[in-house]
């Protein structure tokens, strides 16, 4: 027997029906979307434990070498001391490396507090600065050209904001070509602080500017895959400027290269 449905019972129907259609629908969607993110997340720490593993072995395979050599050969007390030289510098790129991880696995499980006193900010970047230094390149280039404000002070977490300087820093010169400058800029303006680092590398597509300080995420071009670094050193540098209630903005140098300001 066929059963005769009123117009409004047919059209109470279609709406549950498009109802239901609509939560499955928006349910698959955003388990899609969620297992994507997942996928890429795994990725990422995947592609991070690599990075990991290839730069710790990089800096101890150089300091085994350098020290295995003044061992076995008579060198002389100059050529003892470059390879000295040459193996804190690795220890000091391990340590840095080993800095970043803890603080970031502070930062994550928020037992990091960010203790804040008054400090000089010019001294600071300019003590990173000569560390960093590769003071001639080819003979006459220098690769770090600072101009730094003197006495410019400032109430913030001294430690966090060594690693902010410092990864910004080594970023640039880690994305740049050889031989090819990095200027640093540190001075005040209408009471604010400006911390500016520019490079005339490899530069960011418009398109993943708002992803580099995404945790782990590192620029998917060939050149930058075959740069050093982890993935966390600009994740660190915007979680720690957040605490500060400062800006990050990256922006196109020209005639090429990046140009990354802070503004406290």
């Amino acid at each position: 027997m066929l059963v005769k449905l009123q117009p409004g019972k047919i059209g109470m129907i279609m709406g549950e029906g498009l109802v239901f259609i609509s939560v499955v629908f928006g349910g698959a969607y955003y388990l899609h979307k969620s297992v994507s993110r997942e996928l890429r997340l795994q990725e990422q720490k995947k592609n991070f434990l690599l990075s990991v593993t290839h730069e710790l072995k990089s800096p101890l395979a150089s300091i085994k070498l350098l020290l295995q050599t003044i061992q076995k050969r008579d060198l002389t007390k100059a050529q003892i001391l470059d390879f000295i030289n040459k193996s804190l510098l690795d220890i000091e790129r391990l340590d840095d490396m080993v800095e970043n991880m803890l603080l970031a696995s502070k930062i994550d499980n928020s037992s990091y507090t960010f203790p804040k006193a008054n400090f000089n900010l010019s001294v600071l970047v300019d003590s990173i600065v000569n560390r960093l230094q590769i003071t001639k390149c080819d003979g006459n280039q220098q690769i770090i050209n600072a101009e730094i404000e003197s006495k410019i002070e400032m109430t913030g977490d001294k430690f966090a904001l060594t690693s902010v300087v410092t990864n910004l820093i080594e970023n640039a010169v880690k994305y740049s070509r050889p031989c090819e400058a990095v200027d640093v800029k540190l001075f005040s303006k209408e009471g604010k602080i400006h911390l500016q680092v520019a490079d005339h590398g490899i530069g960011i597509a418009d398109e993943e500017k708002s992803r580099i300080f995404d945790k782990f995420y590192r620029v998917g071009s060939e050149d930058t895959r075959n740069t050093k670094g982890t993935g966390l050193g600009l994740y660190i540098v915007k979680q720690v400027l957040d605490k500060h209630e400062a800006s990050i903005r990256v922006k196109d140098n020209r005639p090429e290269g990046s140009i990354f300001e802070v503004v406290f």
